[in-house]
């Protein structure tokens, strides 16, 4: 009788023990690294385009396209890193009219969830922050990798109103197109 209950209690150990390590093998993600980034809008204003950028992302990217469900990506940028290649207008931008950089020095966003569409193509959904205001945003977006090397590449559409910058304008555009292009290492 012992030694059946000694090989049963090994198969238990075994079980348990291939449990708890494959668990471990299904949420091991890696962190992969920011080397190269671009965030860039458009807007109209006076029916012209109107573009910008924001420099200094900083990017908490655990993602993994066989994980979806445990991969997450959290970003800031800097508010007042907002550049239109126009002295007068940044400083403008930068006041309480739209961004309020001085009470507001982060704009950030944080995923919810992540899906496959196909090939390259996934959506993100996240909460996008800017001025203490928060609104769930779709961002599709492309992932490639090449070697120890990845990309992302999204581009999405906001309104402006939704996060209080720049009040109501007969002249500019409610709509802001945004793209972010990331590239990382693993």
């Amino acid at each position: 009788m012992k030694p059946r209950l000694y090989n049963n209690m090994k198969k238990i150990s075994a079980i348990f023990l291939l449990a708890i390590f494959s668990g471990f093998a299904f949420t091991y993600i890696t962190k992969q690294n920011i080397t190269k980034s671009a965030i860039t809008f458009k807007i109209k204003n006076l029916g012209i385009n109107v573009g910008g950028s924001f420099s200094g992302l900083k990017a908490d990217i655990n993602f993994d396209p066989t994980h979806l469900d445990s991969s997450t990506i959290e970003a800031s940028v800097q508010s007042n890193t907002i550049n239109t290649d126009n002295d007068s207008r940044d400083k403008h931008l930068k006041s309480d009219d739209y961004f309020d950089v001085d009470k507001y020095p982060e704009i950030k966003m944080k995923s919810v969830s992540i899906k496959h569409n196909n090939g390259s193509n996934y959506t993100g959904t996240f909460n996008l922050t800017i001025k203490d205001k928060t609104n769930q945003v779709q961002i599709p977006f492309t992932y490639s990798e090449n070697g120890n090397t990845a990309n992302f590449k999204g581009s999405f559409k906001i309104k402006r109103s939704d996060y209080g910058v720049g009040g109501k304008s007969m002249v500019m555009s409610d709509d802001v197109t945004i793209s972010i292009d990331v590239s990382t290492s693993k």
